[in-house]
């Protein structure tokens, strides 16, 4: 049964490290479309509405789809006064606790409620108010449950590695699951 709940976890924290990790490059093609527009602007005296609006696009990505990928390195913005200063289990306990009474809910709200409002939005394959702007407001809009699932799976994961924690079978983080640097 632990094995079991230990390849699960595993196999969530892999799909988040590869999905931050794809996501990553995006931050890079943010800053070179930033580039050509300043390029553009300044040096040929053009600009491009949908190159403006892609920058935008992108930068949501990064942070939409990023957002498992952070939780899974422990990389939010938190205050820990007393979590630092715990044991492994404690830790264990705060992180299950928050999993399952916070991060888990307020997923799972994200979630349903971005339902109708992503869907409306492919109804009409919604598009840039601007004229020239890119028409895929729809897709952006896409991210917001995408980001709900994978933020959902990665509490479940953290969950799952303070149950074993709790019980004994993981023994520390490095039992924790894919954690390569970049």
């Amino acid at each position: 049964m632990l094995d079991k709940l230990r390849q699960l976890a595993h196999g969530i924290d892999t799909l988040s490290e590869h999905t931050g990790r794809a996501v990553a490059w995006l931050t890079l093609a943010t800053v070179m479309v930033m580039f050509a527009v300043v390029i553009l602007r300044y040096f040929f005296q053009t600009g491009s509405i949908a190159l403006q609006e892609s920058i935008s696009y992108l930068h949501a990505s990064v942070f939409m789809l990023g957002a498992a990928y952070t939780l899974k390195h422990d990389a939010h913005v938190r205050v820990d006064i007393f979590y630092s200063g715990m044991s492994a289990r404690g830790k264990a306990w705060v992180d299950l606790a928050g999993s399952l009474l916070l991060l888990l809910p307020v997923c799972l709200l994200i979630l349903v409620t971005s339902l109708d409002y992503t869907g409306s939005s492919w109804a009409v394959l919604e598009g840039s108010r601007e004229a020239g702007g890119l028409d895929a407001v729809f897709l952006l809009k896409t991210l917001i449950p995408v980001m709900a699932v994978l933020l959902l799976l990665q509490g479940v994961s953290m969950s799952l590695h303070s149950i074993l924690q709790l019980s004994g079978a993981q023994t520390d983080a490095t039992d924790a699951g894919p954690d390569l640097e970049l």
